[in-house]
């Protein structure tokens, strides 16, 4: 990966993990639907000037069914799913749950499309697995009325978010490849926009935001929205989609640094632990470890 791709990965993991610290900040005045709706309305009006510029507009018209999917599971769902959670966990935590992403892809495409899991691409979603379960260890309580339900529920959304991204994800590789990323990225922007706007009429905020978590919204949608999508987008063009998929390792190291500084969010060693496990199960679902020097390795004949 050349330098200029390295420090594209970077920044973009720097926005992504910004996104949790913005979304912490600015969801409790907005709540989620309303400050969802800002973040996807804004995005969606700069990524139009910008597709318009470029004069792609047949092909919003032409992929709008498929666009639309792309919106809600991609977008207005997973976006509204976090926002709430983070209202009631750390965005560092919400951000491992999220680095699950990838292996829910990869169930969906196995369930869905039929695609191969190699053994250990399986290896890799148990792993992920035994790491999403240590990370929840002691957090969980089913009981209604609770201390830790309202948390419970928020975990639950999260991972409901990570299952939508992944639903999406494979979604497009079937039915928008070869679609122009700034297509897919604007379509997506403004089927969430219509859709969430009349669910955000009715649950806007009674009190007006004020000054500060209207900097945080229009952050969160101008900066790791719109900006974040080109990024990302250019990154696959350059290094392609499992190159691009190794940003999924450093957004919850920005989330948790972000809101360490800024929140004085608390790291735990349960965390920490369990997230590394997370994301070393992610590395082996996406196949981004090469265990085939270790084959050859391991068969090639000592000397006497």
């Amino acid at each position: 990966m050349r330098a200029r791709d390295l420090l594209d990965l970077v920044t973009l993991a720097a926005l992504w993990g910004a996104s949790f610290l913005f979304m912490r900040h600015s969801a409790p005045a907005f709540g989620p639907i309303a400050l969802v709706q800002v973040r996807v309305a804004i995005a969606a009006a700069l990524l139009t000037i910008l597709l318009l510029l470029r004069g792609d507009r047949a092909a919003l018209r032409s992929h709008a069914a498929a666009l639309g999917f792309v919106g809600v599971m991609n977008s207005a769902l997973p976006f509204v799913l976090f926002t709430y959670a983070t209202l009631y966990v750390t965005g560092g935590f919400a951000a491992i749950l999220n680095s699950t992403t990838p292996m829910w892809t990869a169930l969906v495409g196995w369930v869905w499309l039929r695609e191969r899991i190699r053994p250990l691409q399986w290896l890799g979603l148990g792993i992920g697995a035994a790491g999403v379960a240590g990370l929840l260890w002691g957090r969980l309580d089913f009981r209604l009325g609770s201390t830790q339900w309202q948390v419970t529920l928020a975990i639950g959304a999260a991972l409901l978010g990570a299952l939508a991204y992944g639903t999406s994800a494979t979604f497009a590789r079937k039915r928008l490849a070869g679609v122009p990323a700034l297509v897919v990225a604007t379509g997506s922007q403004i089927a969430a926009t219509v859709l969430l706007l009349p669910l955000a009429a009715s649950a806007w905020p009674e009190r007006t935001p004020g000054i500060a978590a209207w900097a945080s919204a229009i952050a969160l949608a101008v900066v790791c929205t719109a900006l974040a999508y080109l990024l990302y987008f250019r990154l696959i063009a350059r290094v392609g989609a499992v190159r691009a998929a190794a940003v999924t390792f450093l957004v919850p190291v920005f989330a948790t640094f972000w809101g360490g500084i800024f929140l004085a969010e608390e790291v735990t060693l349960q965390m920490l632990a369990s997230g590394c496990v997370i994301l070393t199960g992610t590395a082996l679902a996406l196949k981004l470890i090469d265990t085939s020097n270790l084959r050859r390795g391991s068969a090639r004949p000592t000397a006497d």
